[in-house]
């Protein structure tokens, strides 16, 4: 009896974690354009975001730009997940845990001054050793991403 229930009880860990793998991946099916910009998210897969409002509907879209036009267009809405690409894997981390660097001489997704998430502190580390760049919290990377999104005067 101990067996079974062990073996029932290993098989559903493996099961939901499965379902978080299967998510992650198939936002670029499911969300296939990006939802403010239309972009293929699997062309950009290594930029695009992930969002997930209260109530369970998701937006994909191609890059921190078109998240921040997303959910400032939709203030009303409560994000529960945001998630982002690891520039180097593509798999789907959450926005405010990744290493972000700002800048650099890779060029960025929609918009001049570049915003990329890295799943660890060694690799934005690595990343600014070969391209330049500055290793930020999330908060700076998001504010950066608003303030970018700004319109210019005199255009």
């Amino acid at each position: 009896m101990l067996k079974r229930l062990t073996a029932l009880a290993i098989g559903m860990v493996l099961v939901a974690l499965s379902g978080v793998a299967v998510h992650a991946h198939d936002d670029i099916m499911a969300h296939r354009e990006c939802h403010q910009c239309g972009m293929d998210r699997k062309v950009y897969g290594y930029s695009r975001m992930l969002i997930v409002y209260e109530g369970g509907a998701e937006v994909g879209v191609c890059s921190l730009h078109c998240a921040v036009t997303e959910m400032d267009g939709h203030r009303e809405k409560k994000v529960t997940t945001l998630l982002v690409a690891d520039r180097d894997s593509h798999a789907l981390i959450p926005a405010d845990t990744a290493s972000w660097v700002i800048g650099g001489r890779r060029r960025g997704v929609m918009t001049q001054r570049p915003k990329w998430a890295f799943a660890t502190i060694d690799a934005a580390r690595a990343f600014v050793a070969s391209n330049g760049g500055a290793i930020v919290r999330w908060d700076e990377a998001l504010a950066a991403a608003r303030e970018d999104a700004l319109p210019k005067p005199g255009r």
